[in-house]
């Protein structure tokens, strides 16, 4: 059973197919929010912390794919579980080539149903993680002065500590103790994770930076 802050959205302009799947959810322990139509969807105050979006194709008005593109368009990431009873191969190539876990075609078991909302809510999840770890990132290399920025990007790029100092003018033991700093700053704990980190906060130069001069 997932956690309390897990949230399924349900889109379906059948009431039977909502209240069938909000009784299911409930049980199953998730927080259910259900929609008869796409458009009422977009307009409600969504919470997207670790949710996913069981979305029926075929709607009235704004159809399925129409919200999922919305969705994209509007850098909102929630895992989408598309469900119909006209499904076609093509279409199902199509939502999933566009982000979505998975398409079922109605009647689809229980068992199928928790199975890939269990999958959305892991992929959601980890979103979550990789995002909140980038916020942590951007704050660490924010307490970096300008000099320890500098620094930082001569590390990365697999500058010596005698060939920082030669490019920036400064004497070695300088650039020992900025990198020292750097290092503290950034929870560093080896020159490999600090690539990482610079990986993943798109301050890693380009192979053409690597080359020597």
């Amino acid at each position: 059973m997932m956690g309390d802050r897990a949230t399924i959205y349900v889109v379906d302009d059948d009431a039977s197919v909502r209240r069938a799947l909000e009784r299911l959810l409930h049980v199953k322990g998730y927080q259910v929010v259900s929609f008869p139509s796409a458009e009422d969807f977009l307009a409600d105050d969504l919470s997207l912390d670790v949710a996913c979006l069981v979305l029926d194709l075929n709607l009235p008005g704004l159809h399925g794919l129409e919200l999922q593109n919305q969705l994209q368009q509007q850098g909102i990431f929630l895992p989408i579980i598309f469900i119909t009873g006209h499904g076609n191969i093509p279409t199902a190539v199509r939502a999933v080539k566009s982000g979505a876990v998975s398409f079922l075609t109605k009647p689809f078991s229980q068992i199928e149903l928790m199975a890939e909302i269990e999958n959305a809510l892991a992929t959601c999840r980890q979103r979550v993680d990789e995002r909140s770890e980038i916020v942590n990132l951007e704050s660490r290399f924010r307490t970096l002065t300008a000099r320890e920025s500098e620094i930082f990007s001569f590390v990365v790029r697999g500058k010596l500590n005698k060939q920082t100092a030669s490019e920036l003018g400064i004497v070695e033991n300088t650039v020992k103790v900025h990198r020292r700093r750097v290092m503290r700053k950034m929870h560093a704990e080896s020159v490999a994770e600090l690539v990482m980190m610079a990986q993943k906060l798109h301050r890693l130069p380009s192979p053409s930076e690597h080359q020597p001069t």
